[in-house]
């Protein structure tokens, strides 16, 4: 688009001019001042060459003002001749202030970069009437469930919903079924190859399994909801891959399933694991439930009085194979209770790669398919 002609300012060359005038100076005369060939000082003034930062500093000298004068009226005298912004830029803006857009777009989960279309597709990816109404996108907007969610966690949220849809379970759900499968999936955990069989045995159990790359600086483990009450979906990140993590935070949203949350508001689990006196009393079911799970609480304990502070390699695998389980889940409950996070890592292998072989997954340059 043009300039705004209504704001045009005077060239530079103008106040020379004048200052010229007011001095009795001729061009030549500023010429032979600034030490400058007079063709350059004609082409300032004439308004055919602007001003540079080394010549505001030789006009400053020679009038006895500030250079800032000179540098101020060019930066006037450009933006008042530089074309109008392009609209979009304020409203793509308003967008990526409230959510990753330009990583949804990264992750097609919604396409195009013209605002007009970019609000239609926020609109439809958070089904909505109209952008107004996206929670989180204005502060006016309707307070939701979704507020002590980030954006980027509630974007997250939406594309699980929307691959569940897709999903069909050979079988409904079954809670008895799920319950009793506990077992099976606990056989699973000797190796990380064994994760595999993770999506089959919960779609056995009418359970819907994704896995979804998490947005970047989500920080999001898991999520469960019911998008109707006879049919349950977990959704996985692996945001940290490894295998204590991955058969945590599956088991603790399996226990969200067995215990029907997340049926009137999906249950969003950032963080799992942490102090139960700072979560909810799900979230501190759900949380115990995982860590018995993955070692017995009262076998931890007396596996830690026997050995601290020796916590090697050979004793915890020995008390990993004793109990039929890897020993970097013993690792992971370890770096829990004594909050060393760099304890034997090696141990702790990553999981994702044989996962994402069998599961549902959205991310790691897989789009899965869905239409909004």
């Amino acid at each position: 688009m043009n300039a705004n002609t209504d704001l045009l300012v005077p060239h530079p060359g103008d106040f020379i001019r004048e200052e010229l005038e007011a001095r009795g100076w001729s061009q030549r005369d500023l010429a032979f001042v600034l030490g400058k060939e007079e063709s350059g000082i004609n082409a300032v003034i004439g308004g055919r060459r602007g001003i540079s930062p080394e010549m505001a500093k030789l006009l400053g000298d020679a009038f006895d003002v500030n250079p800032e004068l000179f540098m101020n009226l060019q930066r006037a005298y450009d933006l008042s001749r530089a074309p109008n912004a392009d609209p979009g830029v304020a409203r793509r803006a308003k967008f990526q202030n409230r959510y990753p857009v330009r990583d949804m777009v990264n992750r097609g989960w919604i396409a195009g970069t013209d605002p007009e279309s970019l609000e239609m597709q926020l609109a439809l990816y958070f089904r909505v009437g109209d952008a107004s109404q996206i929670p989180h996108l204005r502060h006016s907007a309707k307070k939701t469930h979704y507020e002590d969610s980030s954006p980027a966690q509630v974007a997250w949220l939406f594309r699980a919903r929307q691959i569940a849809e897709t999903m069909h379970p050979s079988q409904p759900y079954s809670e008895p079924k799920l319950r009793d499968a506990l077992p099976r999936l606990h056989a699973l955990m000797t190796a990380p190859e064994e994760v595999r069989h993770v999506p089959r045995i919960l779609d056995e159990c009418g359970v819907r399994f994704i896995v979804i790359e998490a947005l970047p600086g989500s920080k999001i483990a898991g999520v469960c909801f019911w998008p109707n009450k006879a049919s349950p979906v977990i959704a996985l990140s692996v945001q940290r891959d490894q295998i204590d993590s991955f058969w945590f935070d599956l088991r603790h949203e399996i226990q969200h399933v067995l215990e029907r949350h997340g049926q009137t508001h999906e249950c969003i689990d950032s963080e799992l694991g942490v102090t139960e006196a700072n979560v909810s009393a799900e979230e501190a079911i759900a949380n115990r439930e995982a860590e018995e799970f993955c070692v017995p609480r009262d076998e931890l304990s007396d596996f830690m009085a026997r050995v601290n502070p020796y916590f090697g390699e050979q004793r915890i695998s020995l008390f990993a194979q004793r109990l039929q389980i890897h020993p970097g889940i013993v690792v992971g409950q370890l770096q829990k209770r004594l909050d060393r996070w760099d304890l034997l890592k090696k141990l702790q292998p990553k999981v994702r790669q044989y996962l994402i072989l069998t599961a549902v997954t959205d991310g790691w340059g897989t789009i899965y398919p869905v239409e909004l």
